[in-house]
C-alpha cells in the first residue's frame, strides 16, 4: 500500500527545505552560508542537487544585488514565466519594478526588421531604463550575448543572473558573462530555466538585510 507523508499545508516548504538540508549533509556537500539560501531554493524548485555544484557566483554578487534592490533597482527578465514568478510585491517595497519586454509588439517588429531575436532587442530596450538594473535570464542565450555587446559599449548592469536552459550557444553565452567582468550568478552547463531565474531572484528578495 502506498503511504503518503502527512504534512500540514503551512509546513510543506519548511519540510522540503529540511529534506534538502539532510540530503546535502548525506552527500557531504557544505554550502557557503551567504549562498545557501539561493542554492537551496533552486534545488527546491528543481529537485536537482546538481545545482549545488554548478551554480557559480562572482565575489560579493549577492550583497551587490541586495544593496541595489534596497536602493530601488529594477529586475529585467527574458520570459513572462520568470516575470510571473518573481516576488514583485517585495521588490516594490523598495521602489523597484520587474520587467519583461519579450511580448511587446514593437520589440517583435524591430526584431523582424533587424533579423535579431526578440531577446536581443529586449536587452537593448532594457539598457534604456534610467536606473540600476539586475538581469535575470532563464531562457535565451542571445540575451546574454547581447548584454555582453552592450557592456562593451559602456552599459553597466548591476548584475546578471545567467541561467538559460538549452543546447544552442547556452554554454558559451554563460562563459561570456563569467568572463565579462560583470557581477554574476551563472549555472554552468546546459541546465537552467525561467523557474531557476525566478527562484534565484526570490531567494535574494526573501533574505534582504
Amino acid at each position: 500500500m502506498i503511504q503518503l507523508e502527512h504534512v500540514l499545508p503551512a509546513d510543506i516548504e519548511k519540510t522540503s527545505f529540511s529534506i534538502i538540508a539532510r540530503e546535502l549533509a548525506q552527500k557531504e556537500i557544505s554550502l557557503p552560508e551567504k549562498l545557501a539560501p539561493i542554492i537551496m531554493r533552486v534545488i527546491h524548485t528543481t529537485a536537482d542537487f546538481e545545482y549545488a555544484q554548478t551554480l557559480k557566483f562572482s565575489p560579493n554578487v549577492v550583497e551587490i544585488i541586495k544593496n541595489a534592490v534596497l536602493n530601488g533597482a529594477d529586475i529585467v527578465t527574458d520570459t513572462n514565466m520568470a516575470l510571473a514568478g518573481i516576488n514583485k510585491k517585495t521588490l516594490a517595497k523598495f521602489g523597484g519594478e520587474a520587467h519583461c519586454f519579450m511580448a511587446d509588439e514593437d520589440v517583435a517588429k524591430q526584431a523582424k526588421e533587424l533579423n535579431l531575436t526578440r531577446a536581443s532587442v529586449s536587452m537593448k530596450r532594457a539598457a534604456q531604463i534610467q536606473k540600476p538594473v539586475v538581469f535575470a535570464i532563464g531562457n535565451a542565450p542571445t540575451a546574454l550575448v547581447e548584454l555582453c555587446s552592450l557592456m562593451q559599449e559602456g552599459f553597466k548592469p548591476v548584475a546578471v543572473i545567467g541561467v538559460p536552459v538549452g543546447f544552442v550557444n547556452v554554454v558559451p553565452a554563460k562563459e561570456m558573462i563569467m568572463a565579462s567582468g560583470v557581477p554574476y550568478i551563472v549555472n554552468e552547463g546546459r541546465k537552467g530555466g525561467s523557474t531557476v531565474a525566478a527562484a534565484i531572484c526570490n531567494a535574494i528578495l526573501y533574505n534582504l538585510k
